[in-house]
């Protein structure tokens, strides 16, 4: 199916994943909470996240997050979803989602968006 932009979206391979890059991604607070909904809710589309936040914003989040190798996006028609790459971050890095998501979840990170 043809992409709604006009490059295609890029994410990188398992081995160029890097952790500081992973870790920067996920030091900003809408992109923490976006990763935690992703957990419960994979394949949850862009617009199901902030809907206060601009879109053009959350384009940005949602750039950071895949261009660090953190969620997967696909294209399906006019909507695009978005997957946790857990099983990838697992690999490369284990536990360390798991340990993020738990934290953020349990309120030890603080301003975090609803």
């Amino acid at each position: 199916m043809a992409s709604r932009t006009p490059t295609p979206l890029t994410h990188p391979d398992i081995d160029d994943i890097d952790l500081l890059t992973v870790l920067s991604a996920l030091a900003d607070p809408v992109r923490l909470g976006i990763v935690v909904k992703l957990v419960g809710r994979p394949g949850l589309t862009c617009g199901g996240f902030y809907p206060d936040v601009t879109a053009s914003v959350l384009t940005r989040h949602f750039r950071v997050l895949r261009e660090a190798g953190v969620i997967r996006q696909e294209d399906s028609g006019v909507r695009r979803e978005n997957t946790l790459r857990k099983a990838d971050l697992d690999a490369r890095f284990p536990g360390l989602i798991d340990i993020i998501v738990k934290e953020a979840a349990d309120g030890a990170i603080p301003r975090l968006p609803h």
